[in-house]
């Protein structure tokens, strides 16, 4: 393993990294023996995810320790993604429950260690810089909103207003939290911490969108399967969307490719034009790019069709 990790975590920490980012993709099957492990930069935290048992701590440990030439860590997490409610050890420095961390401008909240997510997707970030760009004076819908990182990243680019719609209200506050600490004014967010599918009056009543964000969760217990219910979702779109809207809509599951998301919108919004592919981040970089996270770019027509 560490012949291995050697020389990508030497290399990354020799120099300083002040924004929050990917050191390792094992998952990305790109590396032989560690595909079942990922290590992130949450400054001044190192995230280490295991999803298998993993007995090689205290060398990896050693490893960043001697790699850190900067003097930039201050804690080292174990996250036992295999184990039920995957619990986090401490396997060095101090416990730092929560972290600011950065993003370029942006500034985010994240708990490292604590839930099975940080706070923080680090594999979205090239689309918050995409919406740097593109979102200026745009009133935006987020529909699975989460911490709301993505709009956070639409008002500091210019957007007009943002509606968050989450299930989880403490998520939803988190991301209020989020947009605080952007220097945002809560005046232009709508916070919707309901289920989905019983809020679209209220999503509506926000609207008509010239951008809406479908980030969703591949499966979340109870409430979404991705390969049941995204044609629902999209079905709703027409009514809450400004013409000419544009969607991004994402795919994290590796068993469905993106054809997936075509064939949806063919079948629900045949209508809406595909315009491209958004890219990840190349410290995702995966083997199978099917199998990674999907981001497409979609637009809806200027005019009602019949």
């Amino acid at each position: 393993m560490l012949t291995t990790l050697t020389p990508i975590v030497t290399a990354f920490f020799a120099t300083r990294v002040a924004d929050a980012r990917r050191v390792l993709h094992g998952r990305g099957q790109l590396y032989p023996g560690l595909e079942t492990l990922t290590i992130d930069w949450l400054p001044p935290v190192v995230l280490i995810s295991a999803y298998a048992p993993f007995t090689d701590s205290d060398a990896l440990v050693a490893l960043l320790r001697a790699s850190d030439v900067h003097g930039q860590i201050r804690s080292i997490v174990l996250q036992h993604r295999d184990e039920q409610q995957s619990p986090a050890d401490l396997l060095w420095g101090e416990h730092l429950e929560e972290v600011v961390v950065s993003e370029g401008a942006l500034r985010f909240l994240v708990r490292p260690g604590r839930r099975q997510n940080a706070g923080l997707f680090l594999d979205t970030r090239l689309l918050r810089d995409w919406l740097l760009g593109n979102c200026h004076q745009r009133k935006v819908v987020n529909l699975f909103a989460y911490t709301c990182s993505l709009s956070v990243a639409a008002l500091a680019g210019g957007a007009h207003s943002v509606c968050n719609v989450d299930m989880s209200r403490p998520s939803i506050q988190w991301g209020e939290a989020n947009h605080v600490l952007n220097n945002q004014a809560l005046t232009q967010v709508k916070s919707i911490p309901h289920n989905l599918f019983t809020s679209w009056g209220r999503i509506q009543q926000f609207g008509r969108y010239d951008l809406v964000l479908v980030d969703p969760p591949t499966r979340q217990r109870g409430s979404f399967n991705v390969e049941r219910d995204y044609a629902a979702v999209l079905k709703k779109l027409p009514k809450l969307c400004a013409p000419g809207a544009d969607i991004i809509a994402t795919l994290n599951s590796p068993f469905l490719p993106v054809s997936f998301l075509h064939e949806t919108f063919a079948r629900i919004l045949p209508h809406s034009e595909f315009v491209g592919r958004l890219p990840t981040p190349p410290e995702f970089a995966d083997r199978d790019p099917e199998q990674a996270l999907k981001i497409c770019h979609y637009r809806l027509p200027l005019k009602a069709t019949a």
